[in-house]
């Protein structure tokens, strides 16, 4: 059902703001939650083989500790549609940032292996939070000509994350004499690691006091006044408030607030344009995505790489991620979301599938034959740069725009939800798919990558250069 609302919509799509630089502050502070999720995501990468150590467990028990924050991320995703429609996207971001700041210093401060994987939980609740808030609010207050950069925000705040949070633990792992259980400031090196996202989980809750609430919101909880003031700043003064506020009131009089309720419908228990939107999230992460950033110093040492220099190959990693998120963002909006998503599919194929061929070598001398080493390391490289360029950022754009107004909020919890469910499983299972077949699993990710492109072909619709209110 497209919206019948007046006139303006043209003008709202291609109206530039007056104050771009405003804006732009906007989308970042609200993108803070996305960097603390990449943060708190890659950070534990530094503290593997230390909490292997410390606890003396196995592969499948250190596999649920690092996993077992994506549990609390599901839960966080799947409430977080639901808390900000009660209290507001702004009150949401401060919850996020509370709990962000409270995980972090429990995580640096474990008492026991329990106690660590509780505090993980309460880190990746706000993380999930912040994976549904970021986008959603970014979609509503940014102007539509300039949606698809803005919303790119999000995941480039995730990259520079997992960069940032790669460098501090080489930093410290530096520091404290390139053992992850050395002495620093009193505490074991991993500890630090963990304890260090203090920082940016204060400045997220600053940022979040800087920034107006959402007009759609503010309109929602019968605050008009200040709506036409916010949407005066986001989208210039020379569009025509009345008719903008109209477009959005009208677009709400054909919605109640989204539950879970009304994603239902269909042959398959949810509405298609629900499945589309999980089988985005899913294979997003079936691909392995992740294992490049929770497990890459174990990878690398794994096939023969000393620490300090895995933990080198994990940041550069970390700068091809920004590189090719940068080129998403230059490019969401002008080729659009899906020839993106289609070329980063091809692309990662290429990537794994020469992962594949490479771990399939049995080592010598507790390394790769120098051939196949080089060929894996820059595959790894290709394949990450190809995910950053794509996946990494259309699905976040998609899922920011794709649904409807009636059922977003909701559907947007839900498709983040699979997305930590997916992570989760793909996390998990690493280290027990790696000490049975390394070669293997890559090939099975390979796949995935591969099934993406008839999926985007046939499944997924553009949405480029929409307004929120014509997806229906």
């Amino acid at each position: 059902m497209t919206s019948t609302a007046q006139a303006p919509q043209p003008g709202a799509r291609t109206a530039h703001p007056e104050h771009l630089g405003h804006v732009i502050f906007i989308a970042a502070a609200a993108a803070m939650g996305g960097f603390l999720f990449g943060y708190d995501s890659s950070v534990i990468n530094g503290a593997v083989e230390a909490i292997r150590s410390r606890y003396d467990i196995g592969s499948a028990a250190l596999a649920q500790v690092i996993a077992i924050a994506l549990i609390g991320c599901a839960i966080g995703a799947a409430t977080a549609g639901r808390i900000a429609d009660r209290i507001g996207r702004i009150r949401c971001m401060q919850i996020a940032a509370v709990l962000f700041t409270i995980s972090a210093v429990g995580s640096a401060l474990p008492f026991a292996l329990w106690d660590l994987a509780f505090w993980r939980i309460i880190g990746g609740f706000a993380i999930g939070m912040a994976s549904v808030i970021g986008p959603a609010y970014i979609a509503e207050v940014a102007p539509p000509a300039y949606r698809g950069r803005l919303g790119s925000f999000q995941q480039a705040a995730i990259v520079v994350g997992i960069a940032v949070s790669q460098l501090v633990n080489w930093a410290i792992l530096n520091a404290a004499g390139g053992d992850q259980r050395g002495k620093l400031l009193g505490l074991e090196a991993w500890q630090v690691m963990l304890g260090v996202m203090v920082i940016p989980a204060v400045l997220y809750g600053l940022l979040s006091f800087a920034i107006p609430e959402s007009p759609r919101f503010l309109i929602e909880v019968g605050r008009k006044e200040r709506a036409r003031e916010v949407l005066k700043e986001v989208e210039g003064d020379k569009i025509d408030l009345d008719a903008r506020i109209a477009e959005i009131e009208h677009a709400m009089k054909r919605e109640h607030k989204s539950s879970f309720k009304d994603l239902l419908g269909g042959s398959f228990f949810f509405k298609p344009i629900v499945w589309i939107g999980i089988g985005l999230s899913v294979f997003q992460q079936f691909v392995g995505i992740n294992v490049a950033f929770y497990y890459s110093s174990t990878l690398w040492q794994s096939v023969g790489v000393d620490p300090t220099n895995s933990f080198l190959y994990s940041f550069t990693t970390s700068i091809i991620n920004i590189v090719g998120t940068v080129i998403a963002m230059i490019f969401v909006d002008r080729i659009g979301r899906k020839p993106l998503a289609l070329i980063g599919s091809v692309g990662m194929v290429i990537g794994l599938a020469l992962e594949a061929w490479a771990f399939s070598y049995h080592l010598v001398d507790g390394k790769l034959p120098a051939t196949q080493g080089w060929v894996a390391l820059v595959a790894a490289h290709v394949f990450v740069l190809f995910f950053a360029l794509s996946w990494g950022v259309v699905v976040w754009v998609f899922l920011g725009e794709m649904f409807p107004n009636r059922i977003r909020a909701a559907a947007l919890g839900v498709a983040a939800s699979a997305q930590w469910i997916a992570n989760w499983a793909i996390t998990a299972s690493f280290p027990s798919l790696a000490d049975w077949n390394l070669s293997g699993t890559y090939i099975i990710y390979t796949v995935f990558a591969a099934l993406s492109i008839p999926f985007v072909l046939k499944f997924v619709k553009e949405t480029k250069g929409k307004s929120l209110e014509e997806m229906g």
